[in-house]
């Protein structure tokens, strides 16, 4: 019988990882990403800034222009055999604005003057929400090509993992005409209004500086145009994400109380957006531990010797603390289950040392396709 979540990793085009900082959301996704390439899928893993180790492991290096398939010795030690493929990129919301100014401008002069702009090369520091809006604008670069059968979406880190979504909206009100228009350069007619704008002028130059003002003009003359396809395609997307049939979001935590709390709130939102939570993944969890043994005296060689006694004392300890995580992340799971209805509850094993090497990706790959 197949469980909800390998029918997810089965069957959609895209899936969006998400959840707070610091909860496993990375390696979650890298994990959906190779268990879907292992079931024949050509697979893209899209990721905002992977660990230096995890991106070792996956052999794929940062701020490459474009999506690099994972090295064939990685493939064939996790199983992927064509049709099935896995390919990795880092998002990098630069490396997006640029390819959409080669894409969009037919001005060479004009590309190169944006592309020299002071304003424009620290674009994902200027705007509030770029790095979530370019998020948006690359999920839907990849999924308009059809080039993968899946999109398996790292999210932005985030203690508001809605920042994700809120993106658009914030660069929406970036683009509002009353305050872009501050910016751009215009001929106003009319010596009211040529005053107005005359003195717009001289404010925003005591502001910013007489240079930095200039390159800020330049900067909204010519990316202007560009910022509203990317608005208008990341509204599309926004509407896509809605799409059940086609998209789930898959909420990760860890069993801390304030991740719990973050996913709980992120869940009770998605519900009211409209888009397809499709479960959650309790990470770095113990739940699963019930089959451990509890260490006792008969399993002494010498029941008598003190040292072992006393070893076997400190071994107690520690497996009744692992006991109780492990009732607690029970009752956590249940709670998540309670939650979730038909959709996923899994439960990712703690390894070892972190899942940074391919051993641990493959240990979570396989209780994705065992739940």
């Amino acid at each position: 019988m197949t469980g909800p979540m390998e029918e997810m990793i089965r069957t959609k085009k895209i899936i969006v990882v998400c959840g707070a900082g610091g909860v496993g959301k990375t390696t979650t996704a890298t994990g959906i990403a190779l268990a879907a390439a292992k079931q024949g899928r050509r697979v893209l893993a899209l990721t905002v800034d992977p660990s230096k180790r995890l991106a070792q492991t996956l052999g794929v290096a940062r701020n490459l222009s474009d999506p690099t398939s994972i090295p064939e010795d990685r493939l064939q030690t996790a199983g992927i055999e064509a049709p099935g493929s896995l390919e990795a990129w880092m998002l990098d919301p630069k490396l997006v604005a640029d390819r959409l100014v080669h894409r969009l401008s037919n001005d060479p002069e004009e590309r190169k003057r944006l592309m020299e702009n002071r304003i424009y090369r620290g674009i994902s520091k200027m705007i509030a929400g770029m790095q979530e809006y370019m998020a948006m604008e690359a999920l839907h670069e990849f999924y308009r090509a059809g080039t993968y059968d899946l999109v398996v979406l790292d999210t932005p880190p985030s203690r508001n993992a809605l920042a994700f979504l809120d993106g658009p909206r914030r660069m929406s009100q970036f683009l509002d005409g009353r305050i872009f228009s501050l910016f751009v350069p215009s001929e106003e007619r009319g010596l009211v209004r040529k005053a107005a704008r005359h003195l717009i002028n001289r404010v925003n130059t005591l502001v910013f500086g007489e240079q930095t003002y200039g390159d800020m003009q330049e900067f909204f003359g010519s990316f202007g145009g560009i910022l509203k396809i990317i608005n208008s395609n990341a509204g599309k997307m926004l509407d896509l994400l809605k799409d059940d049939e086609n998209v789930s979001f898959l909420l990760v935590t860890s069993p801390a109380k304030s991740s719990v709390d973050d996913i709980s709130d992120f869940r009770d939102r998605t519900l009211e957006m409209g888009l397809p939570c499709a479960g959650f993944v309790l990470n770095r969890s113990q739940a699963m531990s019930s089959d451990r043994v509890f260490p006792t005296r008969d399993l002494l060689e010498n029941p008598m010797n003190a040292c072992a006694i006393s070893g076997l004392a400190k071994l107690q300890a520690l497996a009744k603390i692992e006991m109780a995580e492990h009732e607690q992340h029970q009752e956590l799971l249940t709670q998540l289950k309670a939650n979730v209805g038909t959709g996923a509850a899994i439960v990712t094993p703690t390894i070892p040392g972190g899942a940074n090497e391919m051993t641990g990706l493959l240990q979570i790959t396989a209780s994705f396709l065992e739940q």
